[in-house]
């Protein structure tokens, strides 16, 4: 096979790499295709790398992926090793940004991912899409570094936290008071193998479980466990970076924000819808909610992917006027990418 880019993009198209090429990972390759802004020129696996500066096909990739296992076994420009995120940084490959479609098992595994590209060298844009409030503390706790490092680096940047916690946002601009943030989200996919790490990291959210438990299933105890819930997770009072990024940006404490919802593992239709709703006071004295619902129709993919991508942009935007450190999907708006 040889790779060959989708589209013609334009010289000014900003280079995009994903790290991880799991389930997330296919998807963020399938939503790049069809961009004019961006392209993709790099994907990483644990097995290996491939790089292309005038673009990647992103079904080959794909195809090469789920065929063989690595899409470091795509010629003539994929590598095969175990240090893929390493070896790729280390190639100097010009990446305007990447997007880290990595599990957070374990819970500093992103945090460590950061600590390469600091020690590397690499200027850039950086984006994820962690769930835990504890992964996002730790990177936190590393924005002097990443400033310093020439690093913009934007952190909860998926569907919740992320396009969710955005939403909160800006619905509590109606308000002279917060009372409470609510989000419920409903997630279904056909196959939950197409997504093992994400579901690990839910498994990790339910009573009786840990990040390192899950980490420690296999396949087949997985299996059971959902034989045992007939495919379905329902996950209350997670632990949640929503509740975080909302304290820092000022809107509301964070225990006041509560993250619940649904996973079915056997059907990829969404078994409740997803929403946020901001109730508050306002200045005139009146309790109310405001509601923002995903339709129902939306991938739990596109609705990570899609704001991953739209926070590249804007962290794109904000590393070239020499704008570096953490940033969260409460304080930047997501740019549309077309």
């Amino acid at each position: 096979m040889s790779s060959k880019k989708v589209t013609v993009s334009s010289p000014k198209a900003m280079r995009v790499g994903v790290l991880g090429f799991g389930g997330l990972g296919q998807a963020a390759a399938k939503v790049l295709a069809p961009k004019r802004e961006m392209i993709l020129v790099a994907a990483a696996d644990k097995q290996g790398y491939i790089y292309a500066a005038d673009g990647l096909n992103a079904q080959e990739c794909i195809t090469t992926y789920q065929s063989q296992g690595s899409v470091g076994y795509l010629e003539p420009l994929g590598t095969l090793t175990h240090r893929s995120i390493e070896d790729l940084i280390e190639k100097s490959h010009p990446v305007d940004g990447y997007f880290l479609a990595l599990p957070n098992l374990p819970n500093n595994f992103i945090a460590s991912v950061a600590q390469q590209f600091i020690k590397s060298g690499w200027r850039g844009v950086l984006v994820d899409a962690i769930k835990r409030t504890s992964a996002v503390e730790q990177l936190l706790a590393m924005k002097e570094e990443l400033q310093a490092a020439g690093i913009t680096y934007m952190t909860g940047c998926g569907a919740t936290p992320g396009l969710l916690t955005a939403a909160a946002a800006l619905a509590a601009q109606s308000y002279a008071e917060i009372h409470r943030v609510e989000i419920t989200f409903g997630v279904g996919i056909a196959n939950w193998e197409a997504y093992r790490a994400t579901i690990r990291e839910d498994i990790a959210h339910m009573p009786g479980f840990s990040v390192e438990t899950a980490r420690a299933m296999t396949d087949e105890e997985v299996e059971a466990l959902l034989d045992k819930t007939n495919g379905v997770l329902k996950l209350e009072n997670m632990e949640h970076a929503d509740d975080v990024m909302l304290e820092l940006a000022g809107i509301v404490g964070r225990d006041r924000v509560t993250v619940g919802g649904i996973v079915d593992t056997r059907n990829p239709k969404k078994p409740i819808s997803t929403n946020v709703k901001v109730t508050g006071r306002t200045f005139e004295g009146k309790i109310s909610t405001h509601t923002f619902t995903l339709g129902d129709e939306t991938s739990m993919a596109a609705n990570v992917c899609g704001p991953a991508f739209g926070y590249l942009k804007a962290g794109i935007a904000l590393h070239q006027r020499g704008i570096y450190g953490l940033f969260t999907a409460a304080e930047i708006m997501p740019q549309f990418v077309k």
